[in-house]
């Protein structure tokens, strides 16, 4: 390949057309064609070159290719087979890239991390990430606590804002709980559908998110402080009360349920939206110890 960068419209159908690739719709495959916005998502990701990198999804190898040029070592997982021979050719002159031929929700990152990095490197992961299947991949890297600095990822806007989002917005709920549990989340920079190849339907955002090294809140039991929060957004017009009635019906009467949010000072009239963390969080430890 030669050395012009291959996020550009020109060098992208000149690789697509090399290769016959068609994109498979069902992989939500959008390639980026822009070199100034890649570089922009790897300054707010803090890429130096002390770095490991993981990404996920690299296509033909553009954001890769700006990896490798920043980063110490990069290590990206890629499930379409197709892209393995574009991906060898188009970052062939880059010694620091591996490819994983690998659905990332299946893969064992914890110890591709442990076979590919330093111990104590700091490892970000940078994605452009495909639309269909955001939340299960971020949920999944940030579930497992992963020794990972942070995740940067090119995702919906929508999705983005509602992962960033505070207390008492449109876009606040249980995603959003979920998310800044383990990381301080922030939408870094907008990116429009016409820097992608072929254009997506929706507009895109970059989510920084830099992990926590603890939780900012106290809770008896993880899965049980989600499961209320979830609750609690089951039907976002309706108070909490009526919601959490619903979702513990047959465990908590109504009058026990009152009795709990009046114990920790939270009126039951209130919705799941005007919480905030730590009012989930004394919400969930009460309703735990039975």
């Amino acid at each position: 390949m030669s050395n012009r960068a291959i996020a550009t419209p020109t060098k992208t159908r000149e690789i697509l057309k090399k290769y016959g690739f068609s994109f498979k719709k069902s992989l939500g495959q959008n390639f980026l064609v822009d070199v100034n916005i890649l570089k922009n998502i790897i300054e707010h990701a803090g890429i130096d070159k002390e770095a490991g990198a993981i990404e996920i999804g690299p296509g033909i190898g553009a954001l890769t290719e700006q990896l490798a040029i920043h980063a110490k070592d990069v290590v990206a997982f890629e499930i379409d087979q197709r892209l393995l021979p574009i991906l060898d050719d188009t970052l062939g002159e880059y010694g620091n890239v591996s490819i994983i031929n690998e659905d990332i929700l299946k893969a064992d990152v914890q110890k591709v991390i442990e076979e590919k990095f330093q111990p104590g490197q700091p490892v970000h992961v940078v994605a452009n990430l495909p639309y269909y299947i955001t939340t299960p991949i971020l949920m999944k890297l940030l579930m497992a606590r992963l020794p990972i600095s942070s995740l940067t990822v090119m995702i919906q806007k929508e999705v983005a804002d509602r992962m960033a989002a505070s207390p008492n917005s449109k876009s606040y709920g249980s995603l959003s709980i979920a998310v800044q549990y383990y990381t301080e989340a922030r939408v870094v920079m907008n990116v429009p559908k016409t820097v992608f190849q072929p254009q997506p339907n929706v507009d895109s955002a970059v989510l920084h998110l830099q992990m926590r090294k603890e939780p900012p809140v106290q809770v008896e039991d993880e899965d049980f402080f989600f499961d209320v929060t979830k609750a609690t957004f089951g039907q976002r017009r309706k108070t909490l009360m009526n919601n959490l009635a619903r979702h513990f019906k047959g465990t908590y009467e109504k009058e026990e349920l009152r009795e709990r949010l009046d114990d920790i000072g939270i009126d039951p009239k209130r919705r799941g939206e005007s919480l905030s963390m730590e009012e989930f969080a004394r919400l969930a430890n009460r309703l735990y110890s039975k």
